[in-house]
């Protein structure tokens, strides 16, 4: 299995970081504090997914910075994770990014630079 950060489908009409609001309680139990005041994603990705040409479709994926601390207990949706851990920034770098979400190493690359 591959570790994943945690997300959720925009409604329609629902703005996406709305969406995030919505999905961190539900999936993990935690409240969303946003560090970009202005609440805008700081990647982007598109995916392509695979598959059966009716199961085929493109993911558009809005990545939020959040702020929080690997102190706060998460109480993932045991419906929708088999786990969920916080991951510190050494244990990334040194862990085998085969094991993540493909766009990951782009995405830590990013908010070093913001950072």
């Amino acid at each position: 299995g591959l570790w994943l950060p945690t997300g959720g489908h925009v409604e329609v009409g629902e703005d996406p970081a709305d969406t995030v609001r919505r999905e961190a309680p539900e999936e993990l139990g935690i409240t969303p504090v946003f560090t970009d005041p202005a609440v805008q994603p700081v990647f982007v990705t598109v995916t392509e997914t695979t598959g059966s040409i009716a199961a085929r479709h493109t993911d558009v994926s809005l990545w939020y910075l959040l702020s929080g601390s690997k102190d706060e207990d998460l109480h993932p949706d045991v419906r929708e994770f088999s786990a969920a851990r916080w991951w510190g920034q050494t244990e990334l770098a040194a862990a085998d990014s085969s094991q993540f979400e493909p766009h990951l190493t782009r995405f830590l690359a990013k908010v070093d630079a913001l950072l």
